[in-house]
């Protein structure tokens, strides 16, 4: 939208979170409240917001300098204090879009509305409102006809005015010189010693200057979070909003209530995500995958086709038409190509393996190369770690590891070689090489008679 600048709250400490984390900066669904009020802000075609910011600015700072402008709130003083922080970057033919870092729950086609009717009338101020059966804390809606004619605060309401169910949201839309007009008027003169931005809208009512309100129809818009039991109820609504997004794009959800998908997580149509399983971070499943039961993936890519049961994994990649799990756990650096079997209890760690190769049951494999079509035997350790550092394990193509082989790292094992069941291999072989390392097996007849005083009978 043309001629329009966001001004975005941030400053707050959030004392009833009881945390050092600033406020804007817990999580939700996968992000920090700021970010999501950034992406809302983006998606309105606002690029580069101005971001107040106090309490834990360098921590703020650091996540979402690269997306805003930030100004500094020395002191809170207020949410007119904070806003007048602002000034120097505004304009008087601009509409100010102002709102708070802590609330997630705004959607864009919400802020476009608002925006729009603003425009349109060319009023001073529009405030966005909801309703709300409960609107206890805060600020009630008065109005005179399609105007609004005061916001009144819970503690300053009489007991008529409480029973309205019309509430300020706390995000509104400025004409630039009204807005800088008025603050230059408001005072803080009040109990708490601050400057509130609601003041404004009594110092423009006064001047005989013409607001609107826009109601939007789903009230948990305006929700803020300033506890941590709000924090959780948002997190619930969000999350929600997210499986129905999903499922109305062709992902089945066989029990959602079960189902925890991040804010950032990608889905192609077709997959399938089965009961108790978490999608984090930035993960991405392509088409007709089968994710869970009991399933946590963090930053990770599934390809077309594959299953992926009773596993963790972070930071690993699946490639198409794999069957990973049950049990399995894909530590940073796994890459699995197509075809790819990791079974029960196996453990994968900084590792390539290339089409077609299997680690089917009770094996760990650290910084290691796998070729084509190899198959990695039960109990299959590589040893990678000697104390001080990591070293690499290379596998060919079609090669045959046997139960219970410790490689012995830096080795390397050549195309279609084999390890004999119970080798500890600490040499390269070959390729086609047969390398066993075994003690002689030595049996004793009868040497439990022989021991028979000494065991008990």
């Amino acid at each position: 939208m043309p001629n329009l600048v966001a001004v975005i709250m941030a400053a707050g400490k959030g004392t009833r979170m009881k945390s050092k984390l600033p406020k804007v900066m817990h999580s939700l669904a996968g992000k920090p409240l700021i970010e999501h009020v950034l992406d809302t802000v983006n998606q309105v075609g606002i690029e580069r917001p101005l971001v107040i910011v106090g309490h834990g600015r360098e921590v703020v700072e650091a996540r979402i300098n690269a997306r805003a402008q930030i100004v500094g709130q020395i002191e809170q003083l207020g949410t007119g204090h904070a806003v007048m922080q602002v000034l120097p970057y505004l304009e008087d033919s601009q509409t100010i879009l102002v709102l708070s870092g802590d609330q997630p729950l705004l959607k864009p086609e919400t802020l476009r509305a608002l925006i729009e009717l603003h425009q349109a009338q060319e009023v001073s101020a529009t405030v966005l409102t909801a309703y709300m059966d409960q609107p206890f804390g805060y600020g009630r809606i008065i109005e005179n006809g399609e105007n609004l004619f005061k916001i009144i605060e819970e503690k300053d309401a009489t007991n008529d005015e409480r029973k309205i169910k019309k509430i300020n949201t706390g995000t509104y839309c400025f004409k630039g010189s009204a807005l800088k007009e008025a603050l230059a008027k408001i005072s803080n003169q009040n109990t708490q010693g601050e400057y509130y931005l609601t003041e404004v809208f009594d110092i423009l009512l006064k001047q005989g200057e013409k607001m609107l309100t826009y109601c939007t129809a789903d009230n948990y818009e305006a929700l803020g979070i300033n506890s941590r039991g709000q924090l959780a109820e948002a997190e619930a609504i969000f999350r929600e909003r997210i499986l129905e997004h999903w499922m109305a794009e062709g992902v089945t959800l066989v029990d959602p209530a079960s189902t925890f998908i991040d804010a950032e997580v990608k889905l192609a149509i077709d997959v399938t995500i089965l009961p108790f399983t978490r999608l984090i971070g930035k993960t991405q499943i392509e088409e007709d995958a089968v994710i869970g039961p009991q399933t946590s993936l963090e930053n990770c890519t599934v390809g077309r086709g594959s299953e992926v049961t009773y596993t963790v994994a972070k930071d690993a990649v699946i490639g198409e038409r794999c069957h990973i799990g049950p049990f399995t756990y894909l530590r940073p650096g796994t890459k699995l190509e197509a075809e790819v079997k990791v079974g029960d209890f196996v453990e994968i760690k900084n590792s390539w393996i290339e089409m077609g190769s299997k680690v089917p049951h009770l094996s760990y494999i650290g910084d290691a190369h796998i070729g084509k079509s190899t198959n990695i035997g039960a109990g299959t350790i590589t040893c990678n770690y000697d104390g001080v550092n990591k070293h690499h394990t290379e596998i060919g193509n079609h090669a045959f590891i046997g139960s219970n082989t410790n490689l012995v790292a830096p080795v390397e094992v050549g195309d279609y070689a084999v390890t004999g069941a119970g080798s500890t291999i600490t040499k390269n072989v070959p390729a086609e090489a047969l390398a066993v390392e075994r003690s002689t097996q030595v049996i004793k007849e009868h040497w439990r008679l022989s021991r028979k005083g000494e065991i008990g009978g």
